[in-house]
């Protein structure tokens, strides 16, 4: 192997490639053997290693003898143990086995179908570092003759490669190749100052001629014209010309070697910019691993509180999923874009001096009504108490352990087509319908009654404000929702009558293909409505959503605000912790004095800020009258005037003021992290069974399986309903209409044509198929001839 093939991956046919030669010529003899215990003196610590002989020896630990770092002992038999490699954002950081001699540092896999074995026999004469180390050669007391020859995974050759120690983790360090940089961990301080002196060691027995020396001035050259004039005697040239010829050279000369000085001096120039260069990119990576292991730890710890309370509930296949290291990335590379927020966005300076905001039945467990501490006392919060309605808090306990299944398994040949239709088990399902997330989204209307009090009391301003918010907040429920609601049946119907929200809401699938849900929404003083449309694509490691459609928000006074969604993708399907995100540019267009922009920024795994959202309210001369940011699952703040030019985000701070925050997560979590309002949707209240029409979304049966964690009814009914839905396209194109919604021709959307709620009270639903029965004979019949 050349020694400048800075990491390589080793060939499976081949065994690591030996040097014929020791790369150490001044250190030809064997090394003695090394006694049983030994320990590594640094200046700063005292670090122990251990030592296997090549004799066979008993595995008792003899006492440990304190000894210096011996080159020899580095060349003889080298270093080896166990050490974490930061592999990617996904994995985080995962344990290898390093093995450094001959002046290369290979690294093999300890878990997986390529890990290697490691006891006394494979590790014998080396110096094994850690005691986490020393515990995995103990655990492996038998004899494994084939791992003599085992393969490593990759191999650094340090006579190209610089250390560094992190600043941040005393427990880290990296190892640059020029071309690759693995970040390493140590199980300890100790243990990475005794690998880190090992590593310099052997790099320090390569001298390289450094830069100051390479780029020092050449003095006293001299240049001889000897052979010169001796030639030019010969051809009989007088005197005086051979004297010219000589000045000549030596003028050519000087005038050469001024050039080599101007280009040694930008050549060292260059050197100092490319040494600087690095030194950020160190930084810029050693921030990103910090910010990336602090966000992947918070996750494990969440995951690991919720996997405690519902142990029950959890799948089995996360142990056998992080054992498995067969599909893992060894990739350092990021592809998300990195930029700057500006200290105006940072959620952590507005700490608000009241709690959550919360309303009625959502309150918390005792209070049933919003208190008036969590209101920003500078808003003057104008509202209506509503009427207290008991609701449930947690979802009920699963009947049946869910079985593990792999997504990669159902949808690896579904690359690049429309999820929707793709057909999915129900393991991966939330027990809600579409129809059911797009109410969830009104979870926070309450800012729409506020809004419509401040326009009554002719301030206008405020009201937009309002409104932005609340389009904001209908995000703040996705954070950690990883699973796919249900597709509803064509014809399918969802109604909310949330008087303790001073509301009722009515949605319904209206077209099968493509896939259109519309609802509508009547509150305090406004009427909200609209049709959604998404247009998804699975890209292997992640899903796309783009929505198509408007939604409308008209209040009694007749202004009229209307804006669309932004996009959002699902990460991270295939390996690493699955996360959603929204980004794009939402404009709410109002036909009266004001407008709002509101940008929804990409996330990026180094944005110590992620969800960050800033917008701006311009009048109709397009003048900057507010300015809004916050976090979409968090929490929104105005501060009037405009403050998006550059330096004025400091001053802003304290005149910033809290419109709308996220209310508290639910004492009972879910599997499926619902938020506590989101427990309530599909709750069969006392006595609602009987009002709700056949077509409810409440009453689907694979649905209600899955909440009541039946997982294998609800498996066998959704392939039953998904049958039967195969019919819906072909009733769409026989003229089938929506019951409660039509569309408008002019503007091409779905508009509500009333009637529902007045069929409810009368409990009239004649013209409501069964749309959850059983598919009758005759469709059946035509449902295996076209199948046929």
């Amino acid at each position: 192997m050349h020694p400048f093939c800075c990491v390589s991956a080793i060939s499976d046919q081949a065994s690591p490639v030996k040097p014929s030669q020791s790369l150490f010529p001044d250190f030809s003899m064997p090394p003695p053997p090394p006694p049983p215990a030994v320990a590594v003196r640094s200046d700063s610590a005292t670090i122990h290693s251990h030592s296997y002989s090549t004799g066979s020896q008993r595995e008792s630990p003899l006492p440990a003898v304190v000894v210096d770092v011996k080159i020899n002992d580095l060349v003889g038999n080298g270093i080896s143990g166990i050490l974490y490699k930061w592999v990617n954002y996904g994995k985080g950081w995962r344990p290898r086995w390093f093995v450094l001699q001959d002046g290369v540092l290979s690294y093999y896999k300890i878990h997986g179908p390529d890990k290697i074995i490691v006891n006394h026999e494979t590790e014998k004469g080396s110096k094994v570092i850690g005691d986490e180390s020393i515990r995995r050669i103990n655990r492996n007391r038998k004899s494994y003759p084939n791992q003599h020859h085992r393969k490593p995974f990759g191999e650094i050759h340090l006579k190209v490669s610089t250390i560094r120690e992190s600043k941040s983790d005393d427990k880290r360090f990296s190892v640059f190749t020029g071309m690759k940089r693995l970040h390493l961990r140590a199980e300890s301080r100790e243990d990475r100052v005794a690998w880190v002196e090992a590593l310099q060691a052997v790099k320090d027995m390569f001298p390289r001629i450094s830069n100051s020396e390479l780029m020092a001035p050449v003095d006293n050259v001299t240049i001889s014209t000897d052979k010169l004039r001796n030639r030019l005697l010969e051809e009989g040239v007088g005197e005086l010309a051979i004297q010219d010829s000589e000045q000549i050279m030596k003028t050519e000369f000087a005038a050469l070697q001024n050039q080599l000085v101007l280009l040694k001096q930008k050549h060292s120039i260059l050197i100092d910019t490319l040494r600087h260069l690095e030194t950020d990119k160190v930084d810029l990576e050693n921030t990103v691993v910090d910010e990336s292991q602090r966000q992947w730890n918070d996750q494990e710890d969440c995951y690991g509180l919720t996997q405690e309370k519902f142990s029950g509930s959890a799948s089995e296949s996360e142990d056998d999923n992080e054992r498995n290291d067969a599909a893992e990335e060894e990739t350092d590379d990021d592809d998300n874009v990195f930029f700057d927020t500006r200290d105006i966005l940072s959620s952590s300076s507005f700490k608000s001096n009241g709690s959550d905001y919360r309303v009625s039945s959502f309150s918390s467990d005792n209070d049933a009504f919003e208190s008036e501490e969590d209101i920003d006392p500078s808003n003057g919060y104008i509202g209506t108490n509503h009427p207290f309605v008991k609701r449930r808090k947690k979802l009920p306990d699963p009947v049946e352990k869910e079985k593990g299944v792999s997504l990669w398994s159902m949808i690896k040949d579904n690359i690049g087509k429309d999820l929707t239709k793709v057909c999915l088990p129900v393991y991966f399902n939330e027990p809600l319908s579409s129809l059911q997330k797009c109410f969830e989204e009104m979870e926070y209307s309450r800012l729409l009654d506020q809004a419509y009090e401040w326009g009554k009391r002719g301030d206008s301003l405020m009201r937009i404000l309002y409104v932005a918010a609340f389009a904001v907040s209908a995000y703040a429920s996705t954070e950690g929702r990883i699973c796919k609601p249900f597709n509803p049946l064509l014809g399918e119907t969802y109604e909310a009558n949330y008087p303790d929200k001073g509301l009722r809401f009515f949605s319904e699938k209206v077209s099968h293909h493509p896939m259109i849900v519309a609802c509508h929404c009547e509150g305090t003083g406004w009427k909200f409505s609209g049709d959604s449309n998404l247009k998804s694509k699975f890209w292997g490691r992640s899903i796309q959503l783009d929505p198509v459609g408007t939604l409308t928000l008209e209040f009694d006074d007749g202004e009229i605000f209307q804006w669309s969604k932004v996009t959002t993708s699902i990460y991270n399907l295939i390996l690493g912790k699955l996360y959603c995100d929204h980004y794009g540019t939402m404009r709410i267009e109002g036909n009266q004095e004001y407008s709002c922009k509101l940008k929804f920024k990409e996330q990026s795994i180094i944005d110590r800020n992620p969800h960050q959202v800033h917008g701006i309210v311009q009048d109709r001369n397009g003048k900057t009258v507010s300015t809004l940011f916050g976090k979409w699952d968090e929490s929104m703040h105005y501060v009037n005037g405009d403050y998006t030019v550059k330096g004025k985000g400091h001053e802003s701070l304290s005149e910033a003021h809290l419109l709308w925050k996220r209310s508290k997560p639910p004492i009972f979590p879910t599997r499926y992290n619902f938020t506590r309002f989101a427990i309530t949707l599909n709750e069969l209240t006392p006595g609602l069974k009987e009002k709700l029409p056949p077509t409810d979304s409440r009453l689907r049966p694979d649905q209600r399986y899955l909440e009541n964690g039946e997982y294998e009814m609800a498996n066998s009914e959704k392939l039953r309903l998904e049958q039967r839905q195969r019919q819906a396209r072909k009733m769409q194109e026989s003229g089938w209409k929506p019951r409660w919604f039509a569309k408008d021709k002019a503007s091409g959307t779905y508009r509500f044509m009333g009637g529902y709620w007045e069929a409810r009270e009368k409990r009239k639903w004649d013209s409501c198929p069964d749309i959850f029965g059983q598919i009758p004979p005759d469709h059946l019949s035509e449902e295996i001839q076209i199948t046929s």
